[in-house]
């Protein structure tokens, strides 16, 4: 691979800082994951549910030290987010805040994979292995590998430090590398809309179905256990220029209704987009008053439960 990589200015992710000396045992019984699988060299993926099992934002954990972690997720979402944890720490030695005005997170990728942008003038040598959840600290500041084909990281840096060159057309080439990798985001528009196996976070290694209990886990283990889930997130390409949105809503050309869940423009207009449908050979689903929308299906980068 080239050691030349590209950075792409993350402004619309949000940082929350979770400390204290209770902080791991804390985010144990709220999120999905299982928090002793998180250490210096590893990072985590988790879920935030409600009681019925619907992602309230998904948060991805990196440790800076024994008592503190922090949480990316979209800006939008970061201070909601804080707030609704905050009403469960009840006495545990544990403190929340939204720190987005004090860190920098930026994308960092192969220049034959991001066309937009700076050079990063780090090396990919330094960076974490290409292992999903890889995590390396590089002076003061934090990277993490998010995808392995192709290999991309996340570059957390305080704001006060200096910060790598960043063409701002590049966001959108950012977008479309988390859609062809079928990596979810949730955002205000589709917070609590998706149970987590329609989001796919059982395959993306978000959920430990061998912990203690944390919100929602009953209604998550119940689909993982009993039934097949028969609405996910897969991917799919419109036939003509067209804007989508996270949250937006539509009915393929095979009559499935589906649900945005992340979307990008080509450079052709048309647009790739990640959507909660139902699978192929499940009920449609109703589809009330969305529109139709001209797209076919595209080849999933990971195989999905059957």
């Amino acid at each position: 691979m080239n050691d030349e990589l590209h950075c792409t200015a993350l402004e619309d992710l949000g940082v929350l800082r979770i400390g204290g000396a209770d902080a791991l045992r804390f985010l144990q019984g709220q999120l999905s994951n299982d928090m002793t699988r998180l250490g210096p060299e590893r990072a985590l993926l988790a879920g935030l549910h409600t009681p019925q099992g619907r992602t309230v934002a998904l948060l991805r954990l990196v440790l800076r030290s024994d008592n503190e972690l922090l949480a990316l997720l979209p800006r939008e979402l970061a201070a909601p987010v804080s707030q609704r944890l905050a009403k469960y720490v009840l006495r545990a030695k544990v403190s929340l805040a939204d720190v987005s005005d004090e860190w920098r997170v930026s994308a960092l990728a192969a220049r034959a994979e991001l066309e937009h942008g700076e050079s990063a003038g780090v090396f990919a040598h330094q960076l974490p292995p290409p292992h999903t959840g890889a995590q390396r600290r590089l002076g003061d500041r934090l990277y993490l590998t998010v995808s392995e084909q192709p290999v991309r990281w996340l570059e957390i840096a305080a704001r006060a430090s200096e910060p790598h060159a960043a063409h701002a057309a590049a966001r959108e080439a950012w977008r479309l590398l988390d859609v062809r990798a079928a990596m979810p985001q949730v955002y205000a528009a589709t917070s609590e809309q998706f149970v987590a196996q329609m989001l796919n976070l059982d395959v993306l290694g978000a959920i430990a179905f061998d912990k203690g209990c944390y919100t929602g886990q009953e209604v998550i283990a119940r689909a993982h256990y009993r039934g097949r889930v028969k609405r996910r997130a897969q991917r799919f390409l419109t036939r003509a220029p067209l804007a989508l949105a996270p949250g937006d809503s539509g009915v393929l050309p095979d009559g499935r209704a589906f649900n945005v869940v992340e979307a990008a423009r080509r450079a052709d207009g048309r647009c790739e987009f990640l959507a909660v449908a139902p699978l192929a050979g499940a009920e449609s689903g109703a589809a009330g008053d969305a529109p139709s929308v001209q797209a076919e299906p595209l080849e999933m980068p990971y195989a999905l439960p059957e």
